[in-house]
């Protein structure tokens, strides 16, 4: 079984990521390791504590001679901050005069209800937890989970559709995901320059008012063959672990596979998706020969994977922590302030993006190592080769 686990605060001395049950074999490339975490900190309205950190998975073990061995693999990313907190968040009991309270609950963080379940005076120790930079150790261990997809030949990517009120209006090209994903310079993560510019108009005018801005994204999972997931039980559908696994992100409210939402107000007759039979020569790089006019259920139906890409939106609220702070109450006096700030971003749907493949990826290679099992890559491969031989022949 595939375990995976974060530990860390936004401002302690490093996150650690633990990720066990891989196979043994797989190649671990620092380079794309490094440029996932760098993805992660890009994007137009991200703030200040981006241009603090440099982050760089240190692998600890699991990882030797450039491939995974089989056992657990943990890595720690430094958090540079650390040296302006030290003495304000000591792991012993230190100067509690030098502690900085959250002393007013911002509305739409996890403060207020954080402190309310374990009792505290101020939001401080719940911020550290609940902050998104605790997504940094998610990327790193969805890298490791990444380069063993890739090895069975499975792309995860995502792309920006929307930001504010301004949205994609095209269906994607995998390989305008892939060009995108590949850019120096990252804007906002959209396939289409002209919209990209149109998104960053909606970032613009949050900063100049103080305020902040939302929007969704679009992950994609690229030749993952059909059968992955089950019918069978409620825990074993792939579209439910797959929204729990996205869900699960920070400031993420909703979720949707393929065409969910607008599936709701459609008839029957313009949402499935009409099946075909290629001839063997149109289905020469399929895993299938059977075809679709379109892909409306997201490669998902029945809780199991259908041979097409697979398809999730997640939908973020804009970040909670605002310069022009809303209503709230002080935890001492009771009276109404306005809420804390802490230094935050303005748009995080970009970083958002790659945070959730990293959630997708680590889904979709357990479920992966559940159906086709192996110790070692080889095996693995060679198990996952026969059910393909299987699918090809039906």
């Amino acid at each position: 079984m595939l375990q995976f686990s974060t530990a860390g605060e936004s401002h302690g001395e490093a996150l650690v990521a633990m990720l066990s049950g891989l196979p043994a074999g797989v190649p671990v490339d620092s380079a794309f390791l490094a440029r996932e975490l760098w993805r992660r900190q890009q994007g137009f309205g991200r703030g200040g504590r981006m241009r603090i950190e440099t982050d760089t998975a240190h692998i600890l073990s699991g990882v030797r001679h450039g491939k995974t061995i089989g056992s657990p693999i943990a890595m720690t990313i430094a958090n540079r901050d650390w040296k302006n907190w030290e003495e304000i968040l000591p792991v012993e009991e230190g100067d509690p005069s030098r502690h900085k309270a959250v002393a007013s609950p911002r509305p739409g963080h996890a403060d207020l209800a954080g402190a309310l379940k374990y009792n505290f005076a101020d939001a401080r120790y719940i911020l550290e937890r609940a902050s998104a930079r605790e997504s940094t150790a998610r990327v790193a261990a969805g890298a490791i989970a990444k380069m063993f997809l890739r090895s069975l030949g499975v792309e995860v990517l995502s792309h920006v559709v929307r930001v504010g009120a301004v949205e994609l209006q095209r269906p994607y090209q995998w390989d305008e995901i892939v060009a995108s994903t590949a850019r120096e310079t990252v804007l906002l993560n959209c396939i289409d320059p002209e919209v990209e510019q149109q998104m960053k108009g909606e970032v613009d005018k949050a900063l100049r008012t103080g305020d902040t801005v939302g929007g969704v994204f679009e992950v994609v999972v690229h030749g993952l063959p059909a059968g992955i997931g089950s019918h069978v039980t409620w825990e074993g559908r792939l579209d439910g672990l797959l929204a729990q696994a996205v869900m699960s992100l920070q400031a993420v409210k909703a979720v949707e596979i393929g065409r969910g939402v607008t599936a709701a107000e459609s008839m029957g007759s313009t949402v499935h998706d009409a099946i075909h039979y290629a001839t063997q020569e149109e289905a020469s790089a399929a895993h299938t020969r059977f075809t679709r006019e379109s892909n409306n259920a997201g490669g998902i139906e029945g809780g199991i994977s259908n041979g097409q890409d697979v398809t999730v939106r997640g939908y973020l609220k804009p970040i909670s922590t605002l310069r022009r702070p809303l209503a709230s109450v002080n935890f001492e006096t009771r009276e109404p302030v306005k809420a804390a700030y802490e230094r935050s971003d303005v748009c995080v749907v970009p970083a958002a993006g790659v945070a959730a493949e990293a959630m997708v990826a680590i889904t979709m290679a357990k479920l992966v190592l559940e159906k086709f099992g192996g110790d070692s890559l080889v095996e693995t491969q060679r198990n996952l080769n026969g059910y393909l031989e299987q699918i090809r022949k039906f």
